[in-house]
């Protein structure tokens, strides 16, 4: 419950940590949201960490002089690549031993399921995930265990990574410190995670509506 605590605390109040950040770390601050980002999308384990509120926090500091937008948006466009790349070989490695014939739920149909599901909508998967908490950081992963084709979703990770990073570091940049936005800095924040989230909440009462009926 403590982390819980100290993660909410920090997810709420981006803009004085990240500012504390720069204070004590300085250049080191690049590496660490670098690896924060990497992680949040690399790793299904660490599906927790802030993703769309980093980025718009850590544009609106880059607005103040605390950080350089062009070094930031680089290095956070390139881990959230990486990071993606990194989930689909994980998953990609794990499939083949997950989904087997002597599995009571993980069978091999379902991994063929799965492969054709994202050889149809995958493109549009990858790229809608980016915008997604938790969802972000699973679709990699399924996609290597579906067996995309690695060049059909290396294009859509580049492609969804980078427009990902750039709405909302720049949507920071431009739009972080405007009085009325820096005064309510933590409602904000909330603001981006609701409507993140909000997708995701859509389609699963629809799905529940629809296998109810």
């Amino acid at each position: 419950m403590e982390f819980l605590s100290h993660l909410v605390d920090a997810v709420l109040h981006l803009d004085a940590h990240l500012l504390e950040l720069v204070q004590k770390y300085g250049v080191w601050t690049y590496a660490i949201l670098t690896v924060v980002v990497f992680l949040e999308t690399g790793l299904v384990v660490t599906p927790f960490l802030p993703g769309d509120s980093l980025l718009f926090a850590a544009g609106a500091l880059a607005a103040t002089g605390g950080l350089d937008v062009g070094i930031l948006w680089v290095l956070l466009t390139a881990a959230a690549i990486f990071g993606d790349t990194a989930n689909y070989w994980i998953g990609h490695a794990v499939g083949p031993r997950a989904f087997t014939s002597h599995s009571r739920f993980l069978k091999r149909e379902h991994l063929e399921k799965t492969h054709a599901f994202y050889e149809k909508h995958g493109g549009k998967t990858i790229v809608l995930a980016r915008f997604m908490p938790i969802v972000r950081t699973f679709a990699p992963f399924v996609a290597g265990i579906g067996r995309m084709s690695y060049r059909r979703f290396i294009a859509y990770n580049i492609g969804g990574g980078i427009l990902w990073t750039t709405l909302f570091i720049f949507g920071g940049y431009f739009f972080g410190n405007i009085p009325a936005v820096k005064d309510n800095f933590t409602l904000v924040i909330l603001a981006i995670i609701v409507l993140s989230i909000a997708p995701g909440v859509f389609e699963f009462v629809r799905a529940r509506r629809r296998s109810v009926a």
